[in-house]
C-alpha cells in the first residue's frame, strides 16, 4: 500500500561509500605533516615569494590576469611538489589549486574595489583574514583529497 511505513529506508550505496572513504584511518603524523606542508607552502608563496609585480598587479582594475596567473601558478607548483612527493597520481590537484586560488584572490580584489575600505577600517582586515581563511580551507580540502584511497 502506498504511504504505508515499511521501516527505515535501505542505505544509499553512494553515501555508504563516501562515509567509508572519509572514515578510513590515516596516521595522524601523515595528516599533520601534509597540513603543515600545505600551510608552509601557502605562507612562503603568499608572503615570501610573491613579488611586488604579482601583489600589486593582481589587484589592478585592468591588466590583472597575468600577475594573478603567475601568483596562482606558483601556488600550483607548490601543491604539485607536495602531491608528487606523497601521491604522484594526484598531480592534478595542482590544477585545482591554481583555479581555486585564483578565484579566491580575484573575488577578494573585486570586493576590495567595490568597498574601498582603507587599511584603518577593521572591515579591510576582516576581508584579508577571510581570504586567508578560504585559502586554508582549500589546503585542508587538498589534504583530504591526498589521503583518500
Amino acid at each position: 500500500m502506498p504511504g504505508r511505513y515499511r521501516g527505515p529506508a535501505p542505505p544509499d550505496p553512494l553515501e555508504t561509500a563516501l562515509v567509508q572513504a572519509l572514515d578510513m584511518p590515516v596516521p595522524l603524523s601523515t595528516l599533520a605533516a601534509l597540513l603543515v606542508a600545505m600551510a608552509a607552502k601557502h605562507y612562503l608563496i603568499d608572503f615570501v615569494v610573491q613579488t611586488d609585480w604579482m601583489a600589486r598587479g593582481k589587484e589592478r582594475v585592468a591588466g590583472w590576469a597575468a600577475p594573478l596567473a603567475v601568483h596562482a601558478g606558483t601556488h600550483a607548483l607548490g601543491t604539485l611538489a607536495i602531491a608528487l612527493l606523497y601521491k604522484p597520481g594526484l598531480w592534478w590537484l595542482a590544477l585545482l589549486d591554481f583555479v581555486v586560488h585564483g578565484l579566491i584572490d580575484r573575488a577578494k580584489t573585486l570586493v576590495a574595489h567595490r568597498t574601498r575600505w582603507p587599511m584603518t577600517d577593521p572591515r579591510f582586515w576582516w576581508l584579508m583574514g577571510f581570504d586567508q581563511f578560504l585559502h586554508q580551507l582549500t589546503n585542508i580540502a587538498l589534504v583530504v583529497l591526498l589521503v583518500l584511497p
